[in-house]
């Protein structure tokens, strides 16, 4: 079939559903159109995403109220806003995104609005600079991994994964994987240099 043959909503629709980037259209922070990218990238079938909130794919609702806050002050000012943040997978699974969004109707900044979510499996969210194994270790602890299965997943030894954790702690101030997960939860878009 000739693409091109294609009515223009028909092929709007396409573009939309198999683009190669996770796009949303929210409405009042609800799900009203998810693409087949989403279900990559957080393991939920767009269809029991679309009717619920945004919510459901953040981690906490701190998380949420805070960014939400964000995005309502910043969209009031201009129609368009961008920040990195942990997002939840249907798994559990926390992971580190960059989100960029446009409000349709700057008047309520809420009512329609659409967003891509990148995931950044390379990058995690620092305040110091981490090496790209220290950064490896750190998404591990945050989703509560023990050092023998961190070590395992990037085939290095436990005692290895425990030096770079002690060096995740020391260079982020943390001395728990909970106090580490708070402050990465509550990080503004951070510089992420790596060590050479």
């Amino acid at each position: 079939m000739d693409a091109y043959a294609l009515p223009e909503t028909e092929l709007l629709l396409t573009g939309f559903l198999h683009a190669p980037a996770a796009i949303l259209v929210l409405s009042n922070r609800h799900i009203v159109a998810a693409n087949e990218e989403i279900e990559r990238t957080f393991g939920w079938p767009r269809e029991d995403l679309e009717g619920q909130s945004i919510r459901i794919l953040y981690p906490s609702n701190v998380d949420f109220e805070k960014i939400g806050t964000r995005w309502q002050r910043w969209l009031k000012a201009q129609d368009t806003y961008e920040d990195e943040r942990f997002m939840q997978r249907r798994n559990g699974e926390i992971i580190w995104v960059r989100a960029r969004g446009r409000t349709l109707t700057p008047e309520e900044p809420f009512k329609l609005t659409v967003w891509t979510l990148e995931h950044l499996q390379d990058r995690a969210p620092v305040t110091a600079a981490l090496t790209s194994k220290e950064r490896e270790v750190a998404r591990g602890m945050v989703n509560g991994y023990t050092s023998k299965e961190i070590g395992l997943a990037m085939g290095i030894s436990p005692r290895t994964v425990e030096v770079h954790r002690r060096s995740v702690k020391r260079k982020l101030g943390v001395h728990k994987p909970a106090e580490l997960a708070a402050k990465l939860l509550s990080s503004r878009p951070l510089d992420l240099h790596e060590e050479k």
